[in-house]
């Protein structure tokens, strides 16, 4: 049995139509003594797709396919089980996140004994139950009314105004400039925004670290430049992903990402950014800015602004599983081998021959007595177009 499906979109009434579809053919498959099978899209690196004229990476035609033996009987039941309760939310309208849904189905499994044997031992069993239902619809996990905690980039701007069309029909305008010293933090749940400008935004800054990007705010970034400031947060939630493409999308302003040099921020932050990730093939689309450009740390930096930079620890198990990433992906990434990105690939060579890594906050070393010079140096590098 193939079991057919189709990319949903938001507000689409297909979830049910299809998972009810899903069902039925598992139950007819039963009664007729033959062993059900699921198919799910693929989603990891060997069936990543990338096309520079679309930015990101998207699923190939690989599937997975589960077919109902002893081995597979308790991931296939599971499924059910747990469709059945966020198929309930999506009648009813109630929204859950992944740890709420694994006390939930605790709760379906202490009420019903005769449910024991699906019981989950652990989150990351119901997490991954959850993410095989989304691979098998081809559907976003908030689709499914299940949102992860609502951890989007701080954004400071004194130009950026956000109109928001409330589930109501109201609207709410947010002003960024009026925030003070508050920042304005899009959700990971959907929602209905409309981006306008004050005055011409000249950038949008996305920082790695959402330390660094308070700083530049409080030190007066936003007020002498004419620009969207976002602190990040390390790798990148799905709200500051798509908040990120909205960006792109609604105002056409450059956008510039400042991180550290190093392999892991690379792969796991900027390629996540800009192209998405193979494990989350069904969503790049809407969660993915092709156009942001990577501002630095770059190697070429640390001579010209004499940065603190200093060795790889390859004994440091998290350095050297990174460095040993590094190499697979300039040989088995499809973003790294496009050569439209062949900078950073270089820039990822570069690092697994030198062995070296720079801070973002090395340019503090630069003038300590004067607390904007990394203002300065980003703001240089931007105009003469020293990114990659």
């Amino acid at each position: 049995m193939t079991t057919k499906t189709r990319r949903s979109k938001s507000g689409d009434d297909q979830i049910p139509k299809l998972s009810k579809e899903l069902c039925n053919r598992l139950l007819a498959d039963l009664e007729r003594a033959r062993r059900p099978v699921l198919y799910a899209t693929k989603c990891s690196l060997d069936n990543a797709l990338y096309n520079h004229k679309v930015g990101f990476l998207t699923p190939g035609d690989k599937k997975v396919a589960t077919e109902l033996n002893v081995s597979s009987v308790k991931k296939m039941s599971r499924a059910i089980f747990m469709l059945e309760i966020l198929l309930r939310n999506i009648d009813t309208g109630a929204v859950n996140t992944k740890r709420e849904l694994y006390y939930i189905s605790k709760g379906e499994i202490k009420h019903n004994p005769m449910l024991k044997p699906l019981d989950f031992s652990d989150q990351p069993e119901s997490d991954a139950t959850i993410d095989f239902i989304c691979e098998m619809l081809e559907c976003y996990r908030e689709e499914l009314n299940c949102y992860a905690n609502d951890r989007g980039g701080q954004t400071y701007s004194q130009q950026l105004v956000v109109t928001e069309t409330l589930p109501d029909g109201d609207q709410a305008v947010i002003d960024l400039s009026k925030l003070g010293t508050s920042p304005f933090q899009p959700k990971n749940r959907p929602q209905s925004l409309k981006l306008s400008a004050r005055k011409k935004i000249d950038f949008c800054l996305i920082i790695e670290s959402e330390g660094t990007a308070n700083t530049l705010v409080a030190n007066g970034f936003t007020k002498r430049h004419n620009c969207i400031l976002i602190g990040a947060q390390g790798v990148p939630s799905n709200a500051v992903r798509g908040w990120t493409k909205l960006i792109q999308d609604q105002l056409s302003v450059p956008l510039y990402f400042f991180g550290d040099l190093d392999a892991y921020t690379l792969q796991n932050i900027y390629r996540t950014l800009k192209a998405g990730s193979a494990a989350s093939l069904i969503r790049n689309s809407d969660y993915s800015a092709p156009e942001v450009r990577f501002l630095g740390v770059l190697p070429e930096d640390i001579k010209k602004y004499d940065l603190n930079d200093y060795p790889v620890k390859e004994s440091d198990a998290a350095e050297g599983r990174a460095l040993k990433k590094a190499a697979d992906a300039l040989k088995n990434d499809p973003f790294f081998q496009d050569k439209r990105n062949k900078g950073v690939a270089q820039i990822l060579k570069w690092l697994l021959e030198h062995k070296r890594r720079c801070e973002q906050q090395a340019y503090f070393t630069v003038d300590p007595r004067d607390p904007t010079m990394p203002e300065k140096i980003i703001v240089e590098k931007i105009k003469r177009g020293n990114y990659v």
